[in-house]
């Protein structure tokens, strides 16, 4: 198959895939959704994406229909019907499907789960993206990978549209200003020799890339250091770095039209080495 959908036990090509009218996804964004990539047909870090996926549904009040290992065997068994080995792959939970109406009542609603794969690449690592930053006027939930991404999307077309790759989320609090995340991947600095990253809270993912960045520099000896940082410290940074389960650790080097980091190419092209090989040795077949 060039591509793969699944719903609720049925599957078919993405553009052959019908979903009820009345899928909860649909009227309010009720659900939650996790995703990663495959080389050789190897999906990688499925377990922890999977764990981050169970907590959201969770968090959400939505049970999963089937229990973790039998998900993790039912996306593998996936991938390896789709004829390209590089693929993007994508899971969602809706609630179930029911008239709208913004209470969910008894919990008698039976979920709805679908996958879908494409043929995708990883981003180039080693190739510097520009950026913009754009106010965070997300809701506070932003821990839950949930469907309701209506600003990521608004952010992420205004990164477009300024011809970036991402843009780069902060809130005003205090009358100081945090950096929070990005549109679609977590954001982090570099700062004399020091690798610096926003606190796990509500306003923030864990992101799985973000974990491995902070093991990475465990191993390679680099100090970390889990607190937030301003628009100013940021700007002021040796590197800024983003990273998401398609960009493990690529480098920002424009932000808002101002050239940024290139001081610390050492050490952020040893974070860099160190994660393409992990994904490497961890895809090989």
């Amino acid at each position: 198959m060039k591509n793969l959908a699944y719903y609720n036990g049925k599957i078919s090509e993405i553009e052959e895939m019908m979903i009820p009218f009345n899928d909860r996804s649909s009227y309010f964004g009720d659900g939650c959704y996790d995703a990663t990539y495959t080389r050789n047909h190897v999906v990688h870090d499925l377990e922890p994406h999977m764990d981050r996926f169970y907590r959201s549904a969770a968090l959400l009040d939505i049970p999963v229909p089937m229990e973790k290992a039998e998900l993790m065997s039912l996306i593998r068994d996936l991938v390896r019907k789709v004829d390209d080995g590089e693929q993007f792959v994508y899971w969602q939970l809706s609630r179930g499907t029911a008239l709208r109406g913004h209470a969910y009542g008894d919990k008698t609603l039976t979920p709805n789960l679908s996958i879908t794969l494409k043929p995708c690449k990883t981003e180039d690592t080693y190739i510097p993206i520009g950026a913009i930053t754009v106010e965070d006027t997300r809701f506070y939930h932003c821990n839950i990978k949930t469907l309701n991404l209506l600003p990521n999307v608004l952010a992420a077309e205004k990164a477009r549209a300024a011809g970036c790759g991402e843009a780069i989320l902060y809130r005003i609090m205090d009358g100081k200003t945090r950096v929070t995340e990005c549109a679609h991947s977590n954001i982090h600095i570099l700062k004399d020799g020091v690798f610096r990253t926003a606190p796990l809270d509500n306003l923030i993912l864990p992101g799985i890339a973000r974990a491995n960045l902070i093991r990475a520099c465990g191993e390679l000896g680099i100090p970390v250091k889990e607190e937030a940082f301003s628009l100013e410290e940021m700007m002021d940074a040796d590197e800024v770095i983003h990273s998401s389960c398609g960009s493990f650790c690529v480098p920002i080097d424009v932000i808002d039209g101002e050239n940024v980091g290139g001081r610390d190419a050492g050490t952020l092209k040893k974070l860099q080495d160190h994660l393409v090989a992990e994904f490497t040795a961890a895809t090989e077949v």
